[in-house]
C-alpha cells in the first residue's frame, strides 16, 4: 500500500477556538492507482492534499507513505520524503519566470544533489515525453497555458516519484488543453505512476479509476446525495410491511 491513512484529523487554531478541518479521514491507495477527490470550496480537500503531500502534518491519526510513519515528522524529514517520493502539479504552474523550461524542470534535481550534466539530461528527456522538444529554451511568458502545465508535469516526474499529486491541474486551462493534460495523466498512470488528483469538474474526475468525495472534512467513496439515497432506500426496506396472505372468494385465506 502506497498511501495508508487511518482516522486522520487536522485542527487549526482560530482565535480562542480550534477548528477541525479533517475529521477521521481513512484512505488507502495502492501503487499504480488513479484517484480523484472532489469537494466544494472549504470542504477540506486542499488540507487533505497537503497532508498526503507532506506539506503539512496531521493533528492525530496514522499516516503511512510507502510504509513510512510520518506522524510527528520534522520539516527536514518531510522535505526529504517529498523530494524522494512525490511530484506535484498545481493549477497555477509555479514556474520560475526567469528560468527556461529546462532549468525549471531540473530544479528539483538540483535540490536533490544530482550533478548538473545528469539533471540537464533528465530534464530534456522529461520535456520530450511532454512533446516540448521545440520549447525547451523558452521561458514561461513565451509559453501557452497548456505548455506551461506540461513543463510543470515534466518537473513533477523528472525525479521519478512513486506518487503524483495534482491540485486542479486543468483549472486554468481551456477544454482542449485540459484534455491534453488528462491524456498525459492517463499515459503516466498506464506506465505505473500513482496519481491522486483534486478537481471540481466531474468530467475530469471521471478519467480516474476511482472517485472519492469530501465534504465538511469527511471523506467518502460516495457522493452526499448518493449516500442519502442509499440510507433512504434502506429505511424504506425496513419499514415496508410484509405482504398479506392471499384470500379466496369466501374471505378465507388460501393457506
Amino acid at each position: 500500500m502506497l498511501v495508508e491513512m487511518k482516522d486522520i484529523c487536522k485542527d487549526y487554531p482560530q482565535g480562542k477556538e480550534t477548528v477541525r478541518v479533517l475529521k477521521d479521514v481513512c484512505l488507502q491507495v495502492e501503487e499504480g492507482d488513479y484517484l480523484a477527490i472532489m469537494g466544494p470550496s472549504g470542504s477540506g480537500k486542499t488540507t487533505l492534499m497537503n497532508v498526503i503531500g507532506c506539506l503539512d502534518v496531521q493533528t492525530s491519526g496514522d499516516y503511512l507513505l510507502d510504509g513510512e510513519d510520518l506522524l510527528g515528522a520534522g520539516s527536514n524529514r518531510l522535505a526529504e520524503v517529498r523530494n524522494r517520493l512525490i511530484g506535484f502539479v498545481f493549477q497555477s504552474f509555479y514556474l520560475l519566470p526567469k528560468l527556461n523550461a529546462i532549468d525549471n524542470v531540473a530544479l528539483p534535481l538540483m535540490y536533490a544533489g544530482v550533478p548538473k550534466k545528469e539533471r540537464r539530461e533528465r530534464a530534456v528527456e522529461a520535456l520530450k515525453t511532454m512533446g516540448l522538444e521545440d520549447r525547451m529554451t523558452f521561458r514561461p511568458n513565451q509559453l501557452s497555458g497548456g505548455q506551461c502545465q506540461r513543463v510543470a508535469i515534466a518537473r513533477a516526474i523528472v525525479g521519478k516519484p512513486k506518487l503524483l499529486l495534482a491540485d486542479e491541474p486543468t483549472g486554468a486551462l481551456d477544454t482542449a488543453s485540459g484534455n491534453q493534460i488528462m491524456d498525459i495523466f492517463d499515459r503516466l498512470n498506464a506506465d505505473g505512476t500513482t496519481i491522486i488528483m483534486i478537481t471540481h469538474e466531474q468530467a475530469i474526475a471521471d478519467r480516474a479509476k476511482h472517485i472519492h468525495y469530501i465534504r465538511d472534512g469527511v471523506l467518502s467513496a460516495q457522493k452526499e446525495d448518493e449516500t442519502e439515497k442509499a440510507e433512504a432506500a434502506g429505511r424504506e426496506t425496513e419499514e415496508e410491511p410484509l405482504p398479506s396472505a392471499p384470500t379466496g372468494e369466501d374471505g378465507e385465506t388460501d393457506a
